[in-house]
């Protein structure tokens, strides 16, 4: 899922890429330390670091809050010796001054070369203040929703996930075919979504578009007319709101479809007001565009009129009842419009649940802090996936990982997890059908404190055919009635019910209390002030008896999820668990 960022040479060469130069990557702390999401009237702290061949005698700010412009410089911190590189890489700190909420910060950073006028701008290496990297800051005093707190997300991949009673599937050549799921199909399935104890759905794009997947739209006001109508939409909105399920928009701000208007009209007209909307090589052919795919041309929204329309569409969504954004390859663009696009956002609806797609390590996403609610978490997407399926990473490797994610990123800044999506190999795939491994990376999932993320069908043993195929692979069609395992679909039941139950999971405090290597087995106990559960966990081919010293329960417990039977004594808490099995004892 991490794409080239897994190859050792690529990670070390972008390593090498953040120390050489003057570099600030958007840190608003010191590099090795967790980001914090900036508070109205509070000293901002930046962290910019030079090497390489050129000194610097002075590092300055450049800043524009609100229209208000002002410089201030940065003041050197204490060289700090690389090894890789075989050189010093010199720290310089400095504070933006307290700002009120609602204020945007926009601000470049540049580097006098010593003993000249010649100022170097990070992060670009711009030699002039206007070709310089815009760094930007959203100041507010936004909570993240208390609703986002306790959601359990459906995610639902609308072509391929019901056409709606007595609509049979389409029939394509292939999978870049179009299989017919609709939003009247989505409706009279929203009982069963909330079943699973499921109060959120993500509903993958769904506006006018040319392709199965819809990250290509040609109008962000109209709704594809395969899955419905626009009164459909709002019929969906307002049956999900009487059910208590908040709706996610998959929202694509980079790009859009080629045959959009604005796109079609800027290769037609030389002078067309809709040009500069874009980013040209050599026009009419040669533009910027979503991973090199003519298909989808890359928005320039460093452009305001550009900006302005994305925000706009944004806007009258949340007029209209939707409920929160999930944003689509978040670093495509510039942090100065997802400034400006939460500004926008929450000042419409203040409980908006924005969170992005960013698929890097946590420094990566730690950048979008001032920006978001949260991030999809791919990282532990990946522990999980390696841990509990394929089998390539220890529990106590996951444990290591885990205990330091969790306290990595601010407590108000969510990450909504995951076993698998539309973009990745299906777990139960990769699981190689097993689908014990399935519910022990599932039970995981719903017992950390993040939002867990559910994949249409991975709940019911959707898999794929082909090992590395397109994307479209995993994106097979819901499977509905008796095709669906009903095993499977009961153990997630039960998993969102036991969410829902214990107060523990969400707000409580996480703490390993049994962890063996050798006989596959781990233990952690959540303790929230009114209530606890305890999680146990037997990865082996073979039945362990698990004695854990831990004095919680007074007199009894139960297994509440697989009906193991527990004994308790004064000390410990003893229990039986056949291979790849678990259980959720209270």
């Amino acid at each position: 899922m991490f794409g080239s960022q897994r190859d050792f040479d690529n990670r070390t060469a972008e390593y090498r890429s953040n120390l050489v130069g003057i570099k600030h990557l958007h840190r608003l702390k010191t590099p090795f330390a967790n980001a914090t999401r900036p508070q109205p009237n509070q000293l901002i702290t930046l962290h910019v670091t030079t090497s390489g061949g050129i000194a610097y005698d002075a590092v300055r700010c450049w800043m524009n809050a609100n229209g208000e412009e002002t410089t201030f410089e940065l003041l050197p911190g204490e060289p700090v010796w690389n090894t890789l590189e075989w050189r010093y890489v010199l720290q310089w700190h400095g504070q933006i001054p307290p700002q009120a909420s609602g204020t945007v910060i926009r601000y470049k950073i540049g580097g006098r070369v010593a003993g000249s006028d010649n100022w170097i701008f990070a992060d670009n290496q711009a030699r002039v203040l206007s070709d310089a990297t815009e760094f930007a800051i959203s100041i507010d005093d936004y909570d993240l929703p208390t609703w986002a707190r306790d959601a359990v997300i459906y995610h639902i991949f609308l072509d391929r996930f019901y056409p709606g009673d007595g609509m049979p599937w389409k029939k394509p050549t292939n999978l870049s075919g179009f299989f017919g799921g609709t939003l009247r199909g989505a409706i009279q399935k929203l009982d069963y979504i909330q079943s699973l104890g499921c109060n959120a759905i993500w509903l993958s794009p769904l506006f006018a578009s040319p392709s199965h997947h819809g990250y290509d739209a040609t109008d962000y006001y109209t709704v594809e007319p395969r899955f419905g109508t626009n009164a459909d939409l709002k019929e969906l909105i307002e049956e999900a709101h009487q059910r208590r399920i908040r709706v996610i928009f998959d929202l694509v701000a980079n790009h859009w479809s080629n045959q959009h208007p604005t796109f079609q009209a800027a290769q037609r007209d030389e002078n067309s007001e809709y040009r500069a909307w874009y980013t040209w090589q050599r026009w009419p052919d040669e533009y910027t565009s979503f991973f090199g795919v003519k298909g989808m041309p890359q928005l320039n929204l460093k452009h305001k009129p550009a900006s302005d329309h994305l925000l706009a569409c944004a806007q009258y969504w949340l007029e209209n009842g939707v409920d929160g954004y999930r944003l689509d390859y978040a670093p495509g663009p510039p942090h100065t419009f997802w400034a400006d696009f939460r500004q926008a956002c929450k000042a419409v609806t203040p409980d908006v649940f924005l969170f992005g797609e960013v698929v890097r390590h946590s420094e990566g996403v730690a950048a979008y802090v001032p920006h978001f609610d949260g991030c999809l978490d791919f990282l532990l997407a990946d522990a999980l996936r390696r841990t509990f399926v394929l089998e390539t990473l220890t529990l106590l490797e996951f444990e290591a990982f885990l205990a330091a994610h969790e306290t990595y990123f601010p407590k108000d800044f969510s990450l909504p997890a995951f076993l698998d999506n539309h973009d990745m190999t299906r777990i139960l795939y990769l699981a190689g059908e097993d689908k014990a491994k399935v519910k022990l990376a599932a039970l995981v999932l719903f017992t950390l404190s993040a939002p867990p993320v559910i994949y249409n069908g991975t709940e019911v043993g959707v898999s794929q055919r082909n090992p590395l195929g397109r994307f479209e692979e995993a994106r097979l069609p819901m499977l509905w009635g008796d095709e669906q395992d009903k095993n499977l679909l009961t153990y997630f039941r039960r998993l969102g019910t036991l969410r829902k139950q214990f107060s523990a999971i969400t707000s409580g405090r996480r703490e390993v209390v049994q962890l063996n290597v050798q006989n596959g087995t781990y233990a952690y106990l959540r303790t929230s002030e009114t209530n606890f559960v305890l999680i146990v966990l037997n990865t082996s081919r073979r039945s362990e008896t698990i004695d854990i010293p831990i004095s919680v329960f007074q007199t009894a417990a139960e297994d509440m999820l697989n009906g193991n039977r527990v004994l308790v004594s004064e000390n410990s808490v003893k229990v039986s668990l056949p291979a790849q099995s678990s259980a959720f004892i209270a």
